[in-house]
């Protein structure tokens, strides 16, 4: 490998002097981007418990007859969808958008010789400096000779080149664009079909209807269908229909079917207009202070993913019923400048209430689940009108850019919260609006971005980071934000400790090192502050958290990965039910350690162990730890995939509570949130009947110790267990 890329540099190098007539001495420093190894120690400390749970896990899998696979994200893109849910407070995405565009590139690579900035954005994995320097290393040698050549652009390691290297390509010839009818004609069409059903009947389905007033009138399947059609990533349309468990079906207050019904028409490249959108869409402006829709990490192992980077609109098609516009958008595109704009109206979700004292309606909350179950959650559907309208002005020129960004929001009915002391900030009345200036600036090695905003009511809110390649084998990143308690807006998700952006200022730094071919060092600490009240806390306090992780992979076929990580957040203590509740610093540290091998071709094993403690030295300490092993199985040239897992979780309670990703059914994925005592086990089958038609089943099942009941309320199952079933079709043509 080596001899061929140097082979193919000296050729790129060679056809670069001879189109310029001169040498170039910054080409041949390409030539010497190797970064040689410095070895570091890492140490690891075991029990005898864990390890034998681990080793009793292994050898039932070894002996285990039948395994399986499905699709299987990369490790740390597992560790950042573990801490989204970690941050959205248990809730799991349900935006699949960024797989549905893994799924759309591994069929339409991207031709790195033609691909620009943001064409690059859309793979995610990319940091701005090394799209920067893919860009400069392109204009500098020319196009790509392969795929080798990667390794000597500035700021790409293997890992990532790893990473990327399925949903890219190089092609002398540039993609063929077509014609509109050609669009309408040459693309593929894709029907999902998934049906998801809880074995076990919970509380709500078992109430007697005549008499309860609380309960599930629907069945307990989840039904989800989604038709599309693609044209590489040039155009698109399709309708999503999805009906939650619980929920009725033709019948009801669902007279109409699915619950939920969603469709759009997604148009790139023609001309000067770069992005249609009409119907569902959503809309990504800045660093996500104004507007930000689309999935987005936080703090998480990939610590130089801490920049918002996504076009300004992009087609929704997913099942959420919450997080999208719907109307019409466009973006302009000539020369050095791009215009977007865009209108929505929609009915949304709210708690109504009458006030029969002061003749008015008002809305306490804006509801978020999209459940439509119950008696007063269908009340709550579509109880709010919602008109929304904003832009974005943006300048881009080599390195730099700059954008201006509005929001506007106005309801129907007003927002008045609860008059609680920290809701004294909380977004209320009839609008709701922000304005921004975000800027990126590439220079050398350092590459600058940021967004300072301002809500309607002159509330402000900034975020800044900075990007650094200290060395070949050395990275770094900063964040600082400073948002007012005031600050508010919807449908936001800025690189912040809390869930939105508003009542926080921090500082974060991360480090990314390689001191050897085999060796990667990840780490981060977090300061940060909340100037005033939050939910359960009822005094500013003051936070931090810092983590470490040290990969070694000699090979293809081994990964090990250590990680420590260890956070102090204040919140209400007040366990003798005294009338002014004292906030206390709570600290929770982690320490997982988990093997990734690569049997053959066909075999990959899996194992983690997890150990957390919350509290240590306080007056309510819990401790938790979890054990899994994964088998996964994809025979090459064989109809049949698939991957299957056993876990063992013991926990003292919710506070040392534990994540875990979980592979499923594709364009859907798990991370169920493990507490209390007992086992985990699931199998997922992939099976195509032919090259149009593909099946995938899953079986997940948790078994708890000591307990007579799973759940609360009208989700509690009788028993220690709880069974889910997934079935999925897919249909290509």
């Amino acid at each position: 490998m080596r001899a061929f890329f140097f082979i193919t540099r000296c050729a790129a190098y060679w056809r670069h002097c001879i189109a310029t007539a001169q040498p170039t001495w910054r080409g041949l420093l390409f030539l010497l981007e190797y970064v040689y190894p410095t070895k570091i120690q890492g140490i690891s400390h075991g029990h005898k418990k864990y390890v034998l749970t681990s080793f009793f896990f292994f050898s039932f899998f070894l002996f285990f007859p039948f395994s399986i696979y499905a699709q299987i994200p990369s490790t740390t893109t597992e560790q950042q969808m573990e801490a989204i849910t970690e941050n959205n407070e248990d809730t799991e995405t349900q935006d699949d958008t960024f797989l549905q565009s893994l799924q759309q590139f591994l069929r339409s690579p991207v031709n790195l010789n033609y691909a620009d900035a943001t064409t690059l954005k859309e793979l995610v994995v990319l940091t701005p400096l090394q799209i920067q320097n893919i860009i400069s290393y392109r204009s500098l040698f020319g196009k790509f000779i392969h795929l080798y050549e990667l390794q000597a652009v500035p700021a790409l390691d293997v890992a990532t080149i790893e990473k990327i290297r399925p949903f890219i390509t190089v092609r002398d010839a540039p993609d063929f664009v077509g014609s509109f009818s050609q669009r309408l004609s040459g693309g593929t069409h894709s029907v999902v079909a998934r049906v998801t059903q809880v074995m076990e009947r919970s509380r709500g389905y078992l109430l007697d209807s005549t008499t309860a007033t609380n309960y599930y009138p629907g069945s307990p399947q989840r039904y989800f269908l989604r038709y599309k059609y693609q044209y590489k990533n040039l155009l698109q349309y399709g309708v999503v229909a999805e009906k939650d468990a619980g929920e009725e079906f033709f019948k009801g207050a669902q007279k109409q079917g699915f619950d939920f019904y969603s469709a759009h028409l997604f148009v790139r490249n023609i001309g000067i207009v770069k992005s249609l959108a009409l119907g569902d869409f959503t809309v990504n402006m800045g660093q996500g202070l104004t507007q930000w829709q689309s999935l987005a990490f936080k703090k998480s192992v990939d610590v130089l993913n801490i920049k918002r980077q996504l076009p300004v609109l992009r087609p929704y098609n997913s099942a959420g019923e919450i997080n999208f516009h719907r109307g019409l958008g466009i973006t302009l595109a000539k020369n050095n400048v791009e215009m977007t704009g865009f209108v929505s109206y929609k009915n949304v979700d709210a708690n109504f209430v009458t006030d029969t004292l002061n003749n008015e309606d008002f809305i306490s909350s804006l509801q978020t689940s999209g459940l439509h179950r119950t008696r007063s959650e269908t009340a709550d559907k579509g109880a709010q009108r919602q008109f929304a309208y904003g832009g974005n002005l943006a300048y881009n020129k080599n390195r730099l850019h700059l954008g201006v960004n509005m929001m506007q929001y106005n309801f129907k009915f007003p927002i008045t919260k609860a008059a609680d002391p920290y809701n004294i900030y909380a977004l209320s009345g009839k609008a709701v609006g922000n304005q921004s200036i975000d800027y990126s600036y590439t220079f050398r090695n350092l590459h600058f971005f940021g967004e300072a905003a301002m809500d309607n009511k002159k509330n402000k809110a900034f975020v800044n980071g900075l990007l650094l390649s200290v060395a070949a084998n050395a990275d770094m990143s900063f964040v600082y934000r400073n948002i007012s308690p005031g600050y508010q807006s919807l449908y936001t998700n800025a690189f912040t400790e809390s869930t939105f952006p508003t009542n926080e200022n921090g500082f974060y730094t991360g480090i990314s090192i390689r001191p050897h071919g085999f060796w990667r060092l990840d780490a981060y600490a977090d300061f940060y502050h909340f100037p005033w009240l939050r939910y359960l806390v009822d005094a500013p306090v003051t936070g931090v958290d810092y983590l470490g992780q040290v990969t070694y992979k000699p090979n293809k076929q081994l990964e090990i990965t250590a990680r420590y990580r260890t956070e102090t957040k204040p919140r209400n203590y007040n366990p003798d039910g005294n009338i002014i509740a004292p906030v206390m610093p709570k600290q929770r540290q982690n320490v997982r350690w988990q093997v990734n091998y690569k049997v053959n071709s066909t075999l990959t094993f899996r194992n983690r162990l997890e150990m957390t403690w919350f509290d240590r030295t306080g007056g309510n300490p819990q401790n938790g730890f979890l054990s899994y092993v994964d088998l996964l199985y994809k025979p090459m040239m064989k109809k049949y995939s698939g991957n299957m897992r056993l876990m063992y979780f013991e926990t003292d309670g919710y506070d040392s509570r534990l994540y875990a990703f979980e592979n499923d059914v594709l364009y859907s994925f798990s991370i169920p949130v493990i507490y209390d005592k007992g086992y985990r086990w699931y199998v997922n089958i992939n099976y195509d009947f032919s090259k149009k038609m593909t099946f995938w089943f899953r079986v997940a099942q948790t078994i708890f110790k000591d307990k007579a009941t799973v759940g609360s309320g009208l989700d509690e199952i009788q028993g220690n267990k709880r069974t889910e079933v997934k079935f999925q079709l897919q249909y290509t043509f």
